[in-house]
């Protein structure tokens, strides 16, 4: 699953297309094209997340890797357990959802 997901991570964050965190996701979630959750984010707020997302028809991907896993993959110094891609092609998003299915 990795070498799309990292590509389209690291193209996110260079072009600052991206919102890092569990609040700031929940409150733009119309914006995302793409959410990322890792496994160690708490049940009850990815449970939340992936409710709004599915009311708004956003895509979501559980991240099978810790928060500090996905904030290395995003080359950033710190944990992140949700990150919105809000500038993503479909073909990109049906890409990585397939390559994360077929591992």
């Amino acid at each position: 699953m990795k070498k799309l997901l990292e590509k389209a991570l690291k193209d996110a964050m260079k072009e600052k297309k991206r919102i890092v965190g569990t609040k700031q996701v929940l409150n733009s979630i119309k914006d995302s094209k793409l959410i990322v959750l890792s496994q160690s984010m708490p049940t009850d707020e990815a449970k939340k997340i992936q409710e709004l997302a599915e009311k708004e028809k956003v895509s979501t991907l559980h991240f099978e890797g810790s928060s500090v896993a996905l904030g290395r993959l995003c080359g950033l110094q710190f944990r992140v357990s949700t990150i919105s891609l809000t500038s993503i092609t479909d073909a990109n998003i049906k890409s990585i959802l397939k390559e994360s299915e077929t591992k």
